[in-house]
């Protein structure tokens, strides 16, 4: 990262008024459906705010664009090499993601995310637009999904509707997951326009 301007605070504030402007949603109303008080709107519109995992998913809700559309990703092309250590990571409650690349094919786009979910901690979500597929990595995963319970190993996998209320739990130490985020490409604010995600602005490090 170079700069604010690279940063997830520094793309939330350059695209969240836009889209909220494109959904014709006054910073009143925004914040009375995503339940996030206007000033903290105020603040991340500035690029004064500090946006948690649990902010980012709910304007990804509410809004009904792809995360990406909030923290302005593109689709890669030719060899592309992320470092983890270059990645800036995006917390929130009991949980801990590192975007990583965005792909699209077809009528689809995914978002691939390093996902890290505490020791002894619980990450629940109201839900947001897309399909996701987790697959775990190390450590064991309890995944609820609309009041079903799954109990996830090392190489086990799952995959829902996000817009269900879904829930991640660590209880028997930290878990380490690949995230993949899958949505209709109709689903994206602009198809059109040049988004990019923090820290993919060069071939290698993200």
């Amino acid at each position: 990262m170079s700069g604010p301007e690279g940063s997830i605070r520094g793309m939330l504030a350059l695209n969240l008024k836009r889209v909220r402007s494109r959904r014709g949603l006054s910073i009143s109303e925004l914040s009375r459906r995503s339940k996030i008080g206007k000033a903290t709107l105020s603040q991340l519109e500035s690029g004064a705010g500090n946006p948690t995992i649990e902010t980012v998913f709910s304007l990804s809700r509410v809004l009904e664009v792809p995360i990406s559309d909030l923290l302005d990703a593109q689709q890669p092309t030719g060899l592309r090499v992320v470092r983890a250590r270059d990645v800036e990571v995006l917390s929130g409650e009991g949980i801990d993601l590192r975007p990583l690349r965005r792909i699209e094919s077809g009528q689809a786009v995914f978002e691939v995310y390093d996902q890290q979910v505490r020791a002894g901690e619980r990450r629940d979500s109201l839900g947001h637009v897309g399909i996701e597929h987790t697959v775990v990595q190390a450590g064991r995963l309890t995944v609820t999904v609309d009041g079903h319970e799954v109990e996830l190993e090392a190489g086990d996998y799952v995959g829902f509707d996000a817009t269900l209320p879904h829930s991640y739990a660590a209880p028997e130490g930290t878990v380490r997951s690949v995230l993949l985020l899958q949505y209709r490409s109709d689903q994206r604010l602009d198809a059109g326009s040049p988004h990019q995600i923090p820290g993919e602005g060069a071939p290698c490090g993200a």
